[in-house]
């Protein structure tokens, strides 16, 4: 004998007419019946559990989509960015990442290099004059950045990933090697080990 299963109240009725028809026939044992009373109720109950687990994921999911907050930050063609780079006295590069991700990947000539993580307690030191591009490898955490930068108040452009550029078919600076540590005090006025300004010195290879 072959049940399909469709759903639990599909099985209840293809379930009760087994039974009915095992009532008709004198021929079959009550042992029969029984047996297929417990499968009922077993199938019953795992029918039940598996529709509580899907709508349990399924809130959890919608709970966590709607807590995470929406990326607004437009992530810029190799073309856009180019064209900014163009004027470089009119933007200011933040690079987010890490001076080990820097000087392994590569960077742009210019950038200001403030860490994601403590990008908030570094927004006095940026400059209100410039328009932003921030700079991560892949975009991702240059628009978490550029999004903190614009509710702020800046004047942001986009974000872009140096190594997604790079794919693209955009060259990268020289790759900067990882400023040594210096003694206390020994760093020039106003840097510190998160926020340092970079340039592409003539010569370098």
């Amino acid at each position: 004998m072959f049940v399909q299963v469709t759903s639990a109240g599909s099985l209840l009725l293809e379930t009760a007419s087994m039974c009915a028809v095992i009532v008709e026939q004198p021929a079959q044992k009550w042992r029969l019946k029984k047996h297929m009373l417990k499968i009922l109720f077993v199938l019953t109950m795992l029918s039940t559990v598996a529709l509580a687990q899907e709508s349990a994921t399924t809130a959890d999911g919608g709970n966590a989509a709607h807590h995470r907050p929406a990326i607004k930050a437009k992530q810029l063609t190799n073309d856009e960015f180019d064209a900014y780079l163009g004027h470089p006295e009119k933007i200011l590069l933040i690079d987010v990442r890490r001076p080990d991700e820097i000087s392994s990947i590569g960077g742009f000539p210019v950038y200001l290099n403030i860490q994601i993580k403590e990008l908030k307690d570094h927004l006095r030191e940026i400059p209100k004059d410039r328009e932003i591009i921030t700079v991560s490898n892949h975009a991702a955490r240059a628009s978490v950045a550029a999004d903190l930068l614009a509710d702020n108040g800046f004047k942001v452009l986009g974000a872009v990933g140096a190594d997604t550029y790079q794919k693209a078919g955009g060259k990268l600076a020289v790759k900067f090697p990882v400023p040594p540590v210096t003694p206390q005090g020994g760093q020039p006025a106003g840097a510190d080990a998160s926020t340092n300004a970079h340039t592409d010195h003539p010569g370098s290879n």
